[in-house]
């Protein structure tokens, strides 16, 4: 077996699917050893790919399902500026928070996250030295915006709102009692899951290897046993590093992580039974001073609800269950604030994702942590195994560029490998490209949100084909068009891939079963057209 490292071209193609898969597998188990080994294809371990192999580092990168298949793919689609730890006096993690939201909507990802604005409506149920704190706070996080050196340009000024304009921008709010509200704005993903196919898919640009299917057995500071879960057959991937960004499931790959998942459960709602919002809402849950229940729209017709925050224990499952209770409990919250009446027939689909919070809790007689989950910190943590294993645990969504930098310091000086400095924070993600020329782009609004400057090609399969621009499913905005585009390019292999990740549509399971046929077609035509071009 040769023992010299794998080729690392400057740039590679962006392009992810079935044909580029097989042969970048069949290199790494041919016995060449990589730089860097990542475990995990969510938003931090796609980071952690990118990062590594932006630096200058062979990488390859794994999972055992697909990109995004666990909790970047489960979130309230928000990229946070901070607020939430600010008030809980987390200021460390509040501003780095607000610096990677700024980095997200001004440089890397302007096609994927926009402003969003929220409403915070003065109900009967908010004190007014509730409403009084609440807007220190807008006000606090405005300054946290400015200090990050996010421009007021990305990000408008919160401010107060009359019982008119807080109607308008939400009208299924219950008018009786209504002193006006307060508006913040905050950044908002067009899609998560697609931020991790972005990721990914830059990542591949710099020579890094994008394994899907592709299950680690066993873990070590040299490398991995690995099972091809298409074929069945193991392997060993060597390394000189190995990054652990499993997520949820890390600690089953190394016995020293100890993590304290926690679920949060999000409603899918239909847009017309809400009143068509042009704004989120902040909807106070009773009895607690300082957490909210979101109400997202999504501008696809669909609205989200959420979230809870409840621990698990036993076992992580692949796709956790959405419990009936909180489901109930999100419209309980629902109706203290609404005019319509929400009840379960009104939900037409749900989910819920595993928060990978680390445990710190001690053996030291008398000493604990937190006693609910979401009283545990968002703080990322880097663990390094007497294997000499990497993992990179806890954070959140927004701050997985800074997570996945310190992960691969933390390997680099461990491993002593030879690399460059971290360049992700000034790295444009595929897609990318000045909110002005995204304006000038020949593509529907919609697929410039999803799809940045490529937009125009994944229209252009449509134009071609007519077929293709037929909806996937009745009353559905995405078409087979994108279908097609996210074989070819974005990696799927199933029509999981397509209808869960690499398009929303499997969040209703009306849609999802009504799409099933529009996949397997996309699937066909898209393999067959990439044997052609191999």
């Amino acid at each position: 077996m040769s023992s010299h490292p794998l080729p690392r071209p400057a740039r590679a193609s962006s392009s992810l699917n079935a044909g580029r898969r097989s042969r970048e597998l069949a290199e790494v188990a041919d016995g060449m050893k990589v730089d860097v080994l990542v475990v995990g294809l969510g938003a931090t371990g796609a980071g952690v790919a990118l990062d590594a192999a932006s630096r200058g580092l062979s990488v390859a990168a794994i999972d055992a399902h697909d990109l995004a298949f666990g909790t970047s793919r489960w979130s309230s689609k928000l990229i946070h500026g901070g607020l939430r730890y600010l008030a809980s006096g987390q200021l460390d993690v509040a501003y780095e928070s607000a610096v990677e939201r700024g980095v997200l909507m001004e440089r890397t990802a302007p096609h994927l996250v926009h402003a969003q604005p929220f409403v915070l409506p003065l109900t009967p149920l908010v004190t007014r030295q509730q409403a009084a704190l609440t807007w220190a706070g807008f006000r606090a996080g405005d300054l946290l915006r400015a200090s990050a050196g996010t421009s007021r340009r990305a990000l408008p000024a919160p401010r107060h709102l009359s019982a008119v304009e807080t109607r308008h921008l939400a009208p299924a709010l219950r008018q009786s009692g209504l002193r006006g509200g307060l508006l913040s704005w905050d950044g908002q993903l067009s899609d998560d899951a697609r931020l991790v196919t972005a990721l990914a898919r830059t990542a591949a640009t710099r020579g890094a290897r994008i394994l899907t299917r592709v299950r680690a057995l066993e873990l070590t500071g040299a490398g991995a046993r690995v099972r091809d879960e298409l074929t069945g057959e193991e392997t060993q991937i060597r390394a000189r590093a190995v990054i652990n960004a499993a997520g949820v499931w890390a600690g089953g790959l190394v016995e020293e992580v100890r993590l304290r998942p926690s679920r949060g459960t999000h409603l899918v709602l239909r847009s017309q039974d809400l009143g068509m919002m042009t704004a989120g809402m902040h909807i106070p849950i009773p009895g607690e001073s300082n957490r909210f229940a979101l109400v997202l729209p999504q501008g696809d017709g669909r609205v989200y609800v959420g979230l809870t925050d409840e621990p698990i224990e036993g076992p992580v499952p692949d796709v956790p269950d959405v419990p009936e209770t909180d489901i109930g409990f999100l419209l309980d919250v629902l109706g203290s604030a609404l005019e319509v009446s929400l009840d379960r027939t009104h939900v037409v689909g749900a989910f819920a994702g595993l928060r990978p919070l680390l445990d710190i809790t001690t053996s030291e007689p008398g000493s604990h942590g937190p006693d609910r989950t979401a009283d545990i910190s968002r703080r990322h943590a880097v663990l390094t195994s007497p294997q000499g294993v990497t993992t990179i645990v806890g954070g959140k969504l927004t701050t997985y560029r800074r997570m996945a930098q310190d992960a691969v310091d933390a390997a680099v000086t461990t491993r002593r490998l030879a690399a460059g400095p971290c360049r992700t924070a000034s790295i444009p993600l595929v897609g990318a490209a000045p909110p002005r020329t995204l304006t000038t782009l020949d593509a529907p609004a919609r697929l410039i949100e999803r799809y940045g400057i490529e937009a125009p090609a994944v229209h252009a399969l449509g134009a071609a084909e007519p077929e293709l621009r037929t909806p996937v499913a009745p009353g559905h905005t995405v078409t087979a068009a994108e279908l097609v585009w996210a074989v070819l390019h974005e990696g799927a292999l199933d029509a999981s891939d397509l209808l869960d990740r690499r398009t929303r549509t499997g969040l209703v399971p009306a849609d999802r079963e009504a799409a099933v046929g529009a996949a397997n077609e996309a699937l066909a035509r898209g393999n067959a057209s990439d044997r052609l071009s191999t």
